[in-house]
């Protein structure tokens, strides 16, 4: 059986391995043993804190196949960023230059440093080791995060984003950041996402322009990837697309990958996740075609699966295994959140 549950210590080993198949640009998972460790620990500290509203949380997610005890994947969510560190971005504008006597008008589209998205809570830190890339994995992994959300939601900011890698090359090059290097940073790419992952954001203040860029002054390799996003990536973006999540002119101050935004409540995961009460009876629950990502109601002990169930609709009831029952750790007149898959 596949599970979501918490990280815990015991899973560095795993983290570290995927750390490394992440590559180039999975900014928020280093392949620094320090790094790794704080972040699990801060994961732990934050799934067993009292909380009633959203601070300086991180939730991490691992995926584990149970029949091997192999963690496979991971995900995350941040529950408020920006309030320690500066949380930055580029906003994409405009400038109108005109003059009625010549009969001139051109719009120019610009980027501005910015900080819009303090205190708003993100979803990060994806990736399906390639084995299991199969199965509706994925998607599982990616949405089980919203059904956390909807059951722990004062944990949580009403406005939810997501950073999308942008375009970069098998060596890490990007485009984009080629310009800034050239002109402004003067370090390596590779370099400046790895301080950026381990938490040193100094240099940004310090090195990146003050003032709006006019985007047309940018080289043309550079203008053609802003707002896109790198190959890989392109499956996570339509996921949260068809989550309701949506492009609001925000890019990444690197490699100008888009950041999309929903407001919590509307996120389809989060609007259509329902609460049913546990019934156990090994002759009925897996014998339904419908299949669902099921979690329970608990943040340390969290624990979600997907699975084909039967629903007793008219008594709010969901009709579980035995199996599946001790995976999500619950007991019959246990309440869980369902979700169709």
């Amino acid at each position: 059986m596949i599970i979501i549950r918490p990280i815990c210590l015991a899973d560095y080993d795993d983290l570290y391995r995927i750390a490394i198949e992440s590559g180039h640009g999975f900014t928020s998972l280093p392949v620094n043993e320090k790094i790794l460790r704080q972040r699990i620990i801060r994961s732990v500290d934050s799934f067993n804190a009292q909380v009633n509203k959203p601070g300086d949380q991180g939730y991490l997610f691992v995926m584990e196949d149970t029949q091997t005890g192999e963690v496979v994947g991971t995900t995350g969510i941040e529950a408020a960023v920006g309030l320690d560190n500066a949380f930055y971005h580029y906003h994409l504008g405009k400038v109108v230059h005109s003059s009625r006597e010549l009969g001139i008008h051109n719009t120019v589209e610009t980027l501005a440093l910015c900080n819009d998205y303090t205190g708003a809570t993100e979803i990060c830190t994806l990736f399906l080791r390639e084995s299991h890339r199969k199965d509706g994995n994925g998607r599982f992994l990616s949405r089980c995060r919203f059904l956390f959300i909807a059951e722990h939601d004062e944990r949580f900011s009403n406005c939810v984003i997501a950073e999308m890698r942008g375009v970069s090359d098998k060596d890490g090059r990007s485009p984009f950041y080629d310009w800034l290097e050239k002109h402004f940073l003067s370090i390596e790419f590779t370099q400046a996402d790895y301080l950026t992952g381990i938490g040193n954001k100094d240099f940004i203040a310090d090195l990146m322009p003050k003032y709006p860029v006019y985007v047309n002054l940018l080289s043309e390799e550079a203008q053609q990837v802003i707002n896109k996003v790198h190959s890989n990536t392109v499956p996570a973006l339509r996921l949260l697309e068809a989550e309701g999540f949506s492009r609001r002119g925000y890019v990444d101050i690197f490699d100008a990958g888009p950041t999309v935004e929903a407001e919590r409540n509307q996120i389809r995961a989060v609007r259509n996740s329902h609460k049913f009460q546990v019934l156990i009876d090994d002759n009925c629950g897996e014998d339904s075609n419908l299949k669902y990502i099921i979690c329970n109601t608990k943040v340390e002990n969290f624990r979600a699966t997907q699975v084909n169930l039967t629903l007793r609709e008219t008594a709010n009831q969901v009709v579980l295994t035995n199996d599946v029952a001790q995976a999500l750790q619950v007991q019959q007149g246990d309440w869980v959140r369902l979700l169709s898959n």
